[in-house]
């Protein structure tokens, strides 16, 4: 009996998986690349497991060395820098309306960024593009 719950309790016990870590420390705003990654046993259940998925990222806190990267601390390469100059555009059917913004966030393409429109001072919510518009829908 006794060693019945003593193989329950060992096998019971999660197993470490192996997690993509740092091997250096990484600046945030600096791109992730393969040297910059290594693979060890760790229990991080919101981290990485293939590194391919972390690599062309970029962090966006600072990474250190033996610590699993997390899905929250790395990123799309960002295409909007806070408080950047650029263009709003508003498109709704055929008409398609550019003007200035200044970014209030950072945001990499597809993600969503808050913007003031330097005319009427108004806070409005768009998407970054690839190329550093705001789309408004």
């Amino acid at each position: 009996m006794i060693r019945l719950i003593f193989l329950l309790l060992v096998l019971g016990t999660p197993a470490l998986a192996q997690s993509v870590m740092a091997v250096h420390a990484v600046r945030a705003g600096s791109m992730l690349g393969a040297d910059d990654l290594a693979f060890h046993d760790a229990d991080a259940a919101q981290g990485f497991a293939d590194p391919r998925d972390v690599i062309g990222l970029e962090a966006r806190v600072n990474l250190y060395p033996g610590r699993p990267i997390l899905t929250r601390d790395v990123g799309l390469p960002t295409v909007v820098e806070r408080n950047a100059i650029v263009p709003l555009v508003f498109e709704r059917g055929g008409l398609s309306i550019t003007l200035e913004g200044r970014a209030l966030g950072r945001a990499g393409a597809g993600e969503t960024v808050r913007v003031m429109n330097l005319s009427s001072r108004n806070t409005v919510i768009g998407v970054a593009s690839e190329t550093g518009q705001v789309i408004i829908r």
